[in-house]
């Protein structure tokens, strides 16, 4: 297939985005349908995913070239240069000339072919600039731009931290990371595991903030390997392996993850547990739950009991717990590199989601025994539904305590609550926040 043809693949990519699909179900959907080889399928990839990410960032270069507002200009020629100006800017290995020829072509065969003098004229006045950005002297629009991320968003994640926080997790969302895995060491041990991917070419290591997880140097078909699919391991960030740390599950305690799926905390919890013990593992969404059996099957675990559920109602059939871990439904904006949609999100539609969470914090205690523990988490560092929502429930039920938590990581987590930053670990942001139940 043609270098061409994957550029004008990305541009139909783009242009189902404007209409409001999601990425990964687009560009997985498009491999399906087309017999791609693998360096397309890595260069579709990574130039899709990449102006996602860069969306406003190359919106800003094409504003300050265009002699057009941008609401004045053809949206799919705009997704064409967006193709042009990514490659130029962040495709180091692409020549200059190679990237424009190829954008002009592009033009002509999204029967744009009328605007290939402006499309030229923007990426070669690019060039002649060196190539440079021309940001705003406010420090936040230019964090906004630089990172490319929503401005409301920036400016609350600078007001509830500060710039330094905000340009640490928005500069992450947009720079390559490292990929971790669980060890399922109900099946395989950490070395054993490591010497095995080499075998496959894959440079795997251990990491030194949680045992059983190990770094590996590429996820490409990770996921379909003959060591994943007999169990040995699933994929799953240091952050929620932090989050099930501090749950500390011990050997015969019934434990209930209220919103499991698709189960990678579930299964972390199995094997801390040594699959011993009694696992609730609930969902709203009946095929969400099937996905946690699914898993379970594939990694030997047998203690865990899938339940289609209403994390917001009292479910009789759900046990006491000694553990509870209420991973609650978020604005994901912690995980922003995995998910770039994430950072073009307007907070009024994720507003009313603390009192979804506190509703569910509220149902999830009530299931848990006298003595008992429940640790609070999402994957969002949006405080109104991390610190304000645990707050809330702390100061209205006197009948539960704060718990600290992972004090031997006393510079990030201090108390019964933490907010996870990636200059902390490397890792997604997350907050994690532990209560017990005192009577």
């Amino acid at each position: 297939m043609s270098v061409k043809s994957t550029r004008f693949t990305v541009l139909e990519l783009l242009n189902k985005m404007d209409k409001g699909a999601y990425s990964n179900l687009v560009i997985d959907s498009m491999f399906k349908s087309m017999d791609y080889s693998e360096r397309d399928k890595n260069f579709i990839s990574h130039l899709f995913y990449g102006i996602i990410e860069r969306k406003i960032t190359l919106e800003h270069i094409i504003s300050s070239y265009s002699s057009k507002s941008l609401d004045k200009l053809d949206t799919v020629v705009v997704n064409i240069l967006k193709i042009g100006l990514y490659q130029l800017k962040f495709m180091d290995a692409i020549p200059d000339n190679a990237a424009v020829n190829e954008t002009v072509n592009l033009t002509k065969q999204a029967k744009k072919g009328s605007a290939s003098g402006f499309v030229n004229a923007i990426l070669r006045n690019f060039i002649r600039d060196g190539k440079n950005i021309k940001f705003p002297s406010e420090p936040i629009q230019k964090l906004s731009i630089e990172y490319s991320c929503n401005y409301e968003l920036t400016e609350k994640i600078c007001n509830d931290y500060s710039y330094d926080l905000a340009e640490d997790l928005l500069k992450a969302s947009v720079t390559p990371h490292k990929t971790y895995i669980r060890v399922n060491n109900l099946k395989t041990s950490e070395d054993k595991l490591i010497a095995d991917f080499s075998k496959y070419g894959i440079k795997a290591e251990k990491c030194d903030v949680v045992d059983n997880c190990l770094i590996i140097d590429r996820i490409n078909d990770v996921g379909n390997s003959e060591l994943f699919l007999k169990g040995d391991f699933h994929i799953q960030d240091l952050s929620s392996q932090l989050c099930c740390k501090a749950l500390n599950p011990q050997l015969g305690e019934t434990v209930i993850d209220l919103c499991a799926a698709p189960g990678g905390k579930t299964f972390t919890i199995a094997e801390m547990m040594n699959n011993q013990g009694s696992i609730i593992a609930a969902d709203l969404h009946e095929k969400r739950v099937n996905l946690i059996k699914k898993g379970a099957e594939r990694l030997g675990i047998n203690i865990i009991e899938t339940l289609q559920n209403d994390a917001k109602k009292i479910n009789e059939k759900i046990p006491f717990a000694d553990k509870i871990l209420c991973d609650v439904p978020c604005s994901g904006f912690g995980v922003i590199r995995s998910k770039p949609e994430l950072k073009y999100t307007e907070l009024d539609t994720v507003k009313k989601l603390p009192e979804i969470q506190y509703e569910i914090l509220k149902t999830a205690a009530g299931y848990l025994k006298t003595g008992g523990e429940l640790v609070y988490s999402t994957c969002t560092i949006n405080r109104d539904e991390n610190d304000n929502v645990i707050d809330k429930f702390l100061s209205e039920n006197k009948n539960f305590e704060p718990v600290e938590i992972l004090s031997e990581y006393n510079d990030v987590f201090e108390g019964h609550k933490a907010t996870i930053f990636p200059k902390h670990f490397g890792c997604e942001g997350f907050f994690i926040s532990k209560i017990r139940k005192v009577d």
